[in-house]
């Protein structure tokens, strides 16, 4: 079972309500042999290789195989996320880091993703922005303007890319 797809014949079985029984009865404890006693001899026949093909049933024992849906899962590991997709599911912020460095990253991205250089918003064109990214834009929006990447009128009333700001890696 060392392959990504090694999950396709077990669930197959499942499908089947013959070979959902046949499982079943395997997996509460009995033998294949035992579960399907009662089928035809042909379909007897075909039910025992599909249920030995999915990895359910060791061929040997004719029992349960007790690695099976361990060694499944090891196989079809969740790949890692790295960088700022820890923290977005596509452009949505899922969380904001703790670590300062990261969080940075995230809002540098953010920033240079909503903003565009020499560029005044007034504020409900910076929510509308970022709602994107954010259902609450008023706490992105604070970030933004308290990591220097975006700066504020004092009133509030507008917003633009900062230009002098954090040295911000552009590799993301």
């Amino acid at each position: 079972m060392g392959d990504s797809h090694a999950w396709r014949p077990l669930i197959a079985l499942f499908a089947n309500p013959e070979t959902r029984r046949v499982a079943a009865e395997v997996m509460l404890g009995g033998t294949l042999t035992s579960a399907v006693e009662g089928l035809s001899p042909s379909r007897r026949r075909h039910v025992t290789e599909a249920v030995v093909q999915s990895g359910l049933v060791d061929a040997e024992t004719q029992a349960l195989a007790p690695d099976v849906f361990r060694e499944i899962l090891a196989s079809a590991a969740v790949p890692r996320r790295e960088g700022i997709e820890r923290f977005t599911d596509g452009k949505r912020i899922r969380q904001y880091p703790a670590n300062l460095e990261e969080r940075g990253a995230l809002l540098a991205w953010v920033a240079r993703a909503v903003f565009v250089a020499d560029e005044v918003l007034t504020e409900r064109e910076v929510n509308a922005r970022l709602l994107p990214y954010s259902e609450d834009v008023a706490v992105l929006r604070r970030y933004l303007v308290d990591d220097q990447l975006v700066e504020r009128r004092a009133d509030g009333t507008q917003y633009a890319l900062a230009v002098s700001g954090p040295v911000v890696p552009t590799d993301e």
